[in-house]
Parts: structure tokens; C-alpha cells; sequence
């Protein structure tokens, strides 16, 4: 039986950069996936550019039922961290937007970078291979009981004295995504917090949101908000009207935090107050109400808004020198307080990530160990969900490296230990 200091399952962005860590600090390692292709998800985000991490990453930039968990692996794997590592390996890079760092040319540089660093770590690597299952076994070092796991797969059994699962969420089956890492925890007796779509566009019903659906490819910078005065979340970005609902960065972020049932907020210029905006326009200008306001908001919306005002009774079609007060401040605390109910969220097809996952109460913040000794979880299968911007990706480098560095120094402590006489 093949036997490894440490298998880990998955070889997406954690995956492969734990293996490349562990394997450098002197450990044997087997990673295993079951897709043809390493890291598809890398392979396709950031539009093909892989935005690999955030210069801005705090903890607060992480939704988990356990907030604080994030915290030790984050300060000690920075962003800097990984921007050093991109630096050696020649990557160009640029920043986009608010922190967001992207590859110049492909985000094919950042899985070679993961699969060259494996290499120097003379990491092995099984893949396309499918585990079948997993069981922890005992095996005898000097005398005294290790934990280890026997992983039966399509390419033989392998024992190992550290098992990593680097599995990823549910998000974008289409690229192979399982629920595996989930089912694992659950077979050792570890909790999972309640699974959902985030960083995913979200839909309305088909009567409700006809009349916008004809505003599907239009985008325009506002502020978006969900939750109580207490939880209150709000976030500046853009939005994008689809056939179906909403989505683009502003929505994505708030998708994340948006509970079924419960309203958003969306304020449609989010720099002017509209409502004194069209009282002062009210005594010096003899436009139309639609003119004034394609002045501050896309002709298209105007049009579609001043619609909709007609079928609710708002009489906003005439000059704004004529409209009445009241008119006027009801249409400008609507564009600045819009509010709707989404229906539901494009699914786990069209989301980025998967909130929710294993317990953080069962893992070691330090090492990502799970109470199941030797059962270690990083990246998106853990209870820990980024927001959009690269701050997931740092995740994965965080909690890997955490991980490979809690696994080098439970095995070479072993190894070091002398027999007993």
C-alpha cells in the first residue's frame, strides 16, 4: 500500500497551493482530483484573468457563523504574502478596482505558479481519479498510536497520517463541483452550517419584473442594501438589470447576505438626493419630469421608471414646473429607496461561491485541523465566504498554508521523536 505523510483531496486553488507548501517543508504528498483538468475554477474567473487576491483583505471582509475564525489564518498569509509569490514567478499584474488584483495576460500563469511550486515539492499528483471512500485506521510509530486514513480510489488504496480536504463548494457544477467535502465531515461527526448560493444574481417573478426585464444589458453604479437597522449591510457598486432579475458586483455582494423573503434597498443615485434635486428643478426649469431626470440616470430606466409611475397612478409625465409636491418627493424617495423582494437567486449554477460549510467550531483556527484528529478542511468548504473581489481567493491561500504548516510540524515531530529504549 502506497503511504503519504498527507493526501489531500481536490486540486482547485487550496488544494494545489497546501500540496506545493507542504511538499517544500519536507512532507510526502499525494494530491488527488477527480476532474480532468487542475483548478477550473481559477481557469475561469476574473473573466479569464483570475483576480488572485485582495490588497485589501480584512476579516471584514468575511461572512461566517463564526466570525473571528477567519482571523489567524488571514494575519499570518497576507495578501502580500501571495503577491511576493507571483512577483518570483515573473507574473504581471495589475490592480482593477478597490484592491482587486489581476494577471495581465491569463490566469493560466497562477496554475502553472500552483503546479510549479508542487513540483518543487515533489508533490505527486493523481488526477482525473475518483476516492471511493475514506476510513481512519491506526498504524505505530515508536511504540505509540498515530491516527491515519486509508483512501480507497480508482488508482488503488493509499494510507496517510494527514488527510486534507481542499474540495471546494457546491457553486458551478458544471466544472465538477460535489458536495464530497461536505458528506466527509458529516461521516466524522462534524457539523455543517446550512449551505446557499452567494456572490449570485438574483430573480424575481416573471409578472412582477416584465416591465424591467426590457432593461436586461443596462448598468449603472448604486448602493444596495439588505437587513434590519441592527445588520443593516449596504455596499457601493454596480448593478445590472437581466431578463430574469438582477445582478452585477452590487448584487453579487449583497446576494451573499440577503435572506429568502426579506427586502433589498437599492438607492439609484446614490451621490445626489433626487428628491431635493427635482424641487429645485421644480422652480427653475420648465423640462419634463423624464428630461430632469435623464440628467442623473440612464435614459432607458427613466423611460421604464416613468411607465411604471403611470401604472401606480403617479401622474410624473408632465413638465416638473407642474407636478406637485407631493408627486415629486414621492418619485424622488422612490429612486432613492427602492424596494423590492427577490423571488430567489440564479442558483448554485450561476453563483461564485457556496456560503456555508463545515463548522469553523470544529476546526483549529491555527492549523485547520478538525476535532477528528489528522482531518484537516480549507478553502470553500469551510464556513468561511469571501466577498467578491479576490478576497475568496486569499481564503484558499490563507487556510492551505495554514494547514501544510499545522501538517509539517505534527509529521516531522514524529519523525524526530527517538524510539524508546
Amino acid at each position: 500500500m502506497n503511504t503519504f505523510d498527507a493526501v489531500i483531496v481536490g486540486a482547485g486553488a487550496a488544494g494545489l497551493f497546501c500540496a506545493g507548501v507542504a511538499g517544500q517543508l519536507g512532507l510526502r504528498v499525494l494530491i488527488i482530483d477527480h476532474a480532468d483538468k487542475v483548478a477550473e475554477k481559477i481557469r475561469i474567473s476574473g473573466g479569464g484573468r483570475c483576480n488572485f487576491t485582495n490588497s485589501q483583505t480584512s476579516a471584514a471582509n468575511f461572512l461566517s457563523d463564526n466570525p473571528r475564525f477567519c482571523r489567524s489564518a488571514l494575519a499570518r498569509y497576507s495578501p502580500r504574502d501571495f503577491v511576493d509569490l507571483v512577483t518570483r514567478h515573473r507574473i504581471a499584474f495589475h490592480e482593477k478596482h478597490k484592491g482587486q488584483l489581476f494577471c495581465d495576460r491569463s490566469a493560466e500563469d497562477v496554475i502553472r505558479m500552483l503546479l510549479a511550486e508542487c513540483d518543487a515539492g515533489g508533490v505527486v499528483r493523481w488526477q482525473p481519479c475518483s476516492v471511493k471512500a475514506i476510513r481512519k485506521t491506526g498504524s505505530s510509530a515508536h511504540g505509540e498510536s498515530v491516527d491515519s486514513y486509508e483512501i480507497d480510489s480508482n488508482r488503488g488504496t493509499v494510507r496517510c497520517h494527514c488527510l486534507v480536504m481542499a474540495t471546494g463548494g457546491l457553486s458551478i457544477p458544471k466544472i465538477g463541483a460535489t458536495d464530497f467535502g461536505l458528506r466527509i465531515a458529516r461521516q466524522f461527526d462534524l457539523g455543517v452550517v446550512s449551505t446557499r448560493p452567494a456572490l449570485v444574481p438574483l430573480t424575481f417573478d416573471e409578472p412582477s419584473w416584465q416591465p424591467f426585464a426590457q432593461l436586461s444589458g443596462l448598468s449603472l453604479p448604486v448602493a444596495i442594501a439588505t437587513g434590519t437597522k441592527k445588520d443593516r449591510i449596504e455596499f457601493l457598486e454596480d448593478l445590472l438589470f437581466t431578463h430574469r432579475g438582477l445582478s452585477g458586483p452590487g448584487v453579487l455582494q449583497i446576494s451573499s447576505y440577503w435572506q429568502s423573503g426579506t427586502p433589498i434597498r437599492i438607492n439609484l443615485s446614490p451621490s445626489k438626493d433626487m428628491t431635493d434635486a427635482l424641487m429645485q428643478a421644480k422652480n427653475n426649469s420648465r423640462k419634463r419630469i423624464a428630461n430632469e431626470l435623464s440628467c442623473e440616470l440612464p435614459s432607458r430606466l427613466v423611460d421604464t421608471w416613468i411607465a411604471q409611475g403611470a401604472a401606480l397612478g403617479h401622474d410624473w409625465m408632465r413638465p416638473v414646473s407642474e407636478a406637485s409636491d407631493r408627486a415629486l418627493t414621492a418619485l424622488g424617495q422612490r429612486l432613492n429607496q427602492w424596494e423590492l423582494v427577490p423571488t430567489g437567486t440564479e442558483g448554485y449554477r450561476k453563483a461564485e461561491v457556496m456560503a456555508g460549510g463545515v463548522d469553523t467550531r470544529c476546526l483549529s483556527s491555527q492549523t485547520m485541523e478538525s476535532r477528528q484528529a489528522g482531518l484537516y478542511f480549507i478553502g470553500e468548504v469551510v464556513d468561511v465566504t469571501g466577498w467578491l473581489g479576490g478576497y475568496n481567493f486569499q481564503w484558499a491561500w490563507a487556510s492551505a498554508f495554514a494547514c501544510a504548516q499545522g501538517m509539517a510540524a505534527k509529521v516531522l515531530s514524529h519523525r524526530s521523536t527517538p524510539a524508546p529504549t
